[in-house]
């Protein structure tokens, strides 16, 4: 396929993506995202069993595991603004765990529809979990311009800073990475992401550059404790508060987790100086 009709056909499922649901879309070609920061140092950071990862029996935490006929990746984003804290929460028995992810699922759901359809473009639907055959959403968000990883280590879009959910999904076409974003919030900012966290996770530098091998570290600095981040998140989980669904009559519970540096980042926010 001539590289002005691969351009022209991601801009098309971007358009799509976004007529279906998404808040932002963009395309990361499979060989760019190996070679991003995170696929390509997972196998250096210490394997933890953390919230949202799984390993079974055989598995491996830290693989990635590429399928054949990928050639790139379409990602997308749901908004989840500061007022609507509800689409985060994990509730028992919602599809996706969450109603953030529940709308990704759905936006997918057609788009993959569209492009078999229409494009005869098969896609591969991936889990959430890297080690049951998912990739890193935040790399590939970046490939696919939207946006940047901020200090506080999560994506921070231009349009809503980092109050995004984000998902991924494999095409056996190959198509360009839509581009990275100049888009840099964090390069002047007074980090009130590091000053407000609960448990201080941005106070020591974890991660050097020696060990890596992009200088792309998490937290940017490296300066970013996944365990400390981990155990506000297992807190969160024991804060659960159960309640019973009369309509369905079923048991159901909500586990909200701390979204501190998130909420607080100025990034995204208009009328608003850093």
């Amino acid at each position: 396929m001539a590289k002005k009709n691969r351009t022209s056909l991601s801009m098309e499922i971007i358009n799509k993506a976004m007529e279906y649901g998404a808040s932002l879309a963009g395309i990361a070609n499979i060989q760019d995202l190996k070679k991003s920061p995170s696929h390509t140092t997972y196998d250096m950071i210490p394997a933890i069993h953390t919230v949202g990862t799984e390993k079974g029996e055989g598995e491996e935490q830290n693989e990635v595991t590429w399928p054949d006929k990928a050639g790139s990746a379409v990602v997308i984003a749901v908004e989840h603004p500061a007022e609507k804290p509800d689409l985060d929460w994990w509730v028992k028995g919602l599809k996706g765990g969450t109603r953030g992810n529940a709308m990704l699922i759905s936006v997918f759901s057609k788009l993959a529809q569209w492009l078999e359809t229409h494009k005869q473009i098969r896609c591969i639907r991936i889990p959430y979990h890297i080690e049951k055959g998912g990739v890193y959403m935040k790399d590939s968000a970046v490939l696919g311009g939207l946006g940047c990883i901020g200090k506080n280590n999560m994506l921070i879009s231009r349009r809503f800073g980092p109050r995004i959910r984000l998902r991924v999904m494999l095409m056996d076409v190959d198509l360009p990475s839509t581009g990275q974003s100049d888009f840099d919030p964090c390069k002047d900012c007074k980090e009130y992401c590091k000053k407000v966290c609960p448990r201080n996770v941005f106070d020591k530098k974890i991660y050097s550059e020696k060990n890596f091998k992009h200088n792309k570290m998490p937290g940017r600095d490296g300066d970013y404790d996944r365990i400390a981040c981990n155990i506000q998140m297992e807190n969160n989980i024991a804060d659960i508060k159960s309640a019973e669904d009369k309509k369905e009559n079923r048991s159901a519970y909500e586990i909200k987790y701390c979204r501190q540096c998130e909420l607080i980042c100025p990034a995204g926010r208009k009328g608003e100086k850093k």
